[in-house]
């Protein structure tokens, strides 16, 4: 399926930054062997987050650049829908039948009848936002990015006030550190790269939380083991021990947070045999782990994205982000709560979203409730017109969406008209009317900020595309001329655009820029550790959040706010076992994939195998199943058959599929979503996708 690529002692080095969806954003070094070859990837030495070190899928990523099986001509479905029958088109034609298909959908709905769909494929600010300019220049419906962030950031800035926290590289100089919720031997390798470094250079233990002993887990000092979304009740039991054992610093306490007096009491019924009951840990584990942080004052919190995707999961990440509140640890370098660091960069990004075009009366459709928008459900459409027509950018929703059954069952209308515009033949391209093929970050120019660090990082175009790959901003500037849209943004190159933002930004010029391939943003310590007060207009971390007030990026606010608990609490909103249903099931990322990326290069799929379940070994002898077992999930969403795995690294009753292959990996094509929910996670909506309960049987 793939030639070697063979080095050459001619070989050059290009520099780049990481494109995908993760927090890392890893700045890079691409041997390049010709002007369309690349060899081996590296992490950039000389970037000191990234420290050398890039995960293993991302090294290897001349397998998916040279694939032989990449998209290289314009495509027209021939075929009935779904039938992956097409034929070449030229891109003339096909730009002009997909301007035709929304002009007219446009002349029988309304404007808002066209839906741009987007996500992370690609997280370049120019390459994936621009879709967003052409949105706001043709006021289509708008989008809610609801899949990823959501439930996460919310919680986080409830206590907080904003998405920003320690410099990460002070993980490498803290006593303790905690690894919460998050895999990242399997998501993000950066964070172990500096935990083992304090550990290494300070004696630093390192604890870390989640629902299965994975490689995370097994690196850590202390593994704490939970049930899936019970992690408040953990972090509840933590405080009580710290208000009790006289670990709470209480000169801290009362000059930055605004209940403490209020939390101690709420929390004095809440001790470690409380959460024990719940989240299945074992009291002196929950212990060990309140006396760490009280011994260790220097401590990190380091709170990922995995444990919020619950239904509970905003009151998750609030009630884990106050303990560091509690001990007074973000006085300390080293120390204190840190999930990202989006509210740092402050970049102006009016021209490439075409901000100044923004109508706020526009609907706005929620990216996760793609299932109930495409069949029509009149709640989800915002009392609007249907959806007939969408353009899809950098993601595959017919793979990663929840709800899959009846996300196909949408994508199966006729009145629909689909163009995708991809790398690959995904499996929403197989659905789609027009095809698309796209470049990959190495083939058009782009600018990255972190997540996880504090470096906006430039990636310029290093080699040519092959075939007839446009980019994302070629192809919108494209079609928004022949739909009528008029904006500046359409007529400027990648690179003017970039120069645009940053001297918006105050942030320098992209003259300024280049040399250095990156730009440190970490605010001064006292900021970052909110030693002169957090956001808020008195100062003070919240105990006590106002969930309907949370400063958050999208106004949309949905799912169960006012029942959300006033103080730290474990929220009982998940979606527990019953008799019918005795299985709690999380989707949780594989090493080898990202999302549904990587799942198409050799490597990856030698390395996962095949779609598995990790089940309790006590479990899966009372339902008579053995290791290798064929076996089928299922709830009132689906079914999905697939191979069990004996695991007794899960407390019994949970269920593990790491996740995402193609649902045509599944023997009936039904993957892994089709049995997880839609329904909007409070305050600001979001998936649950390691929320469901299941069935599971021997086939």
């Amino acid at each position: 399926m793939n030639e070697t690529v063979r080095l050459t002692p001619t070989k050059r080095t290009g520099y780049s930054a990481c494109p995908h969806d993760c927090p890392s954003t890893c700045a890079l070094e691409v041997e390049l062997l010709d002007a369309r070859t690349i060899g081996r990837v590296r992490g950039s030495k000389d970037n000191d987050y990234t420290a050398g070190v890039v995960c293993a899928k991302v090294a290897r990523y001349a397998e998916r650049q040279h694939h032989a099986e990449r998209l290289l001509h314009p495509l027209r479905r021939v075929g009935p829908k779904g039938s992956g029958q097409f034929a070449p088109i030229s891109w003339d034609d096909a730009l002009d039948i997909v301007a035709g298909q929304f002009l007219q959908a446009e002349q029988r709905h309304g404007s808002e009848t066209v839906w741009p769909y987007f996500y992370a494929g690609t997280m370049g600010l120019v390459q994936r936002d621009g879709i967003i300019r052409l949105r706001h220049a043709k006021r289509y419906s708008g989008f809610h990015s609801t899949i990823c962030v959501n439930p996460a950031y919310s919680g986080f800035a409830a206590g907080v006030g904003r998405i920003a926290g320690p410099d990460p590289r002070e993980m490498a100089k803290s006593d303790l550190v905690v690894i919460w919720g998050t895999n990242p031997v399997n998501t993000q390798v950066n964070v172990m790269t500096h935990a083992t470094r304090a550990r290494k250079e300070r004696g630093a233990k390192i604890v870390a939380v989640d629902i299965y002993m994975n490689g995370t887990m097994e690196q850590a000092d202390l593994a704490v083991l939970v049930k899936p979304g019970t992690d408040a009740a953990l972090a509840c039991a933590v405080m009580h021990c710290l208000f009790r054992d006289g670990k709470a610093d209480w000169d801290y306490l009362d000059r930055y947070t605004d209940a403490p007096r209020e939390l101690e009491a709420h929390l004095e019924t809440r001790d470690p045999a409380w959460a024990s009951a719940i989240t299945g840990t074992p009291v002196e584990t929950i212990e060990a782990f309140a006396r760490l942080i009280g011994e260790r004052k220097r401590a990190y919190f380091r709170l990922g994205y995995g444990f919020a995707r619950s239904r509970n999961g905003a009151a998750s990440m609030h009630a884990a982000s106050c303990i560091p509140a509690v001990t007074g640890a973000w006085q300390y370098e080293g120390g204190g709560a840190f999930h990202n660091n989006a509210d740092i960069f402050q970049l102006n990004k009016r021209t490439i979203e075409g901000l100044d075009r923004a109508d706020p009366t526009n609907r706005m459709l929620d990216q996760s409730r793609i299932g109930a928008i495409l069949t029509g459900e009149r709640e989800a459409l915002a009392g609007g017109p249907p959806v007939t027509a969408m353009i899809v950018q950098n993601t595959n929703p017919v793979s990663v969406a929840p709800d899959q059954n009846k996300v196909k069952q949408g994508f199966a209308r006729e009145d629909l008209f689909v163009c995708v515009h991809e790398q690959f033949m995904t499996e929403t391209a197989q659905v789609a009317d027009i095809v698309l093929p796209a470049t990959t970050f190495l083939e058009h120019d782009d600018i990255y900020r972190g997540g996880g660090h504090q470096y906006i990082i430039l990636g310029p175009k290093l080699v040519e595309a092959p075939g007839e790959c446009r980019s994302n901003h070629e192809v919108i500037g494209a079609l928004a001329k022949r739909v009528g849209a008029e904006h500046p943004g359409f007529g400027m190159s990648p690179r003017e655009l970039i120069d645009d933002m940053l001297r918006a930004s105050n942030r320098g010029t992209l003259a300024e820029l280049e040399p250095n391939r990156w730009l440190d943003c970490q605010p001064p310590f006292r900021q970052s550790h909110y030693l002169d007060g957090f956001p808020w207009p008195d100062g003070k971390f919240r105990f006590k959040p106002d969930w309907k007030t949370v400063p958050f990026r999208s106004p949309c606010q949905s799912g169960p706010v006012e029942a959300m608990p006033p103080l730290p609490d474990y929220w009982r909103v998940v979606e527990e076992a019953d008799a019918a249903h005795p299985f709690r099931l999380a989707t949780s990322p594989a090493r080898a994939f990202l999302n549904s990326t990587f799942n198409e290069t050799p490597t990856s799929l030698a390395n996962e195998k095949r779609p598995t379940v990790m089940i309790h070994s006590d479990d899966a002898a009372e339902q008579g199943i053995v290791d290798g077992d064929y076996v089928v999930l299922g709830n009132t969403r689906g079914e999905v058959r697939l191979h069990a795995k004996l695991f007794d690294g899960v407390r019994r009753g949970v269920l593990i599929a790491e996740s995402i292959w193609p649902n045509a990996a599944y023997a009936d094509g039904c993957g892994i979503n089709s049995l997880t929910g839609a329904d909007p996670v409070a305050p600001y909506g979001g998936a649950a996708f390691h929320d469901n309960k299941v069935w599971v049987r021997k086939v």
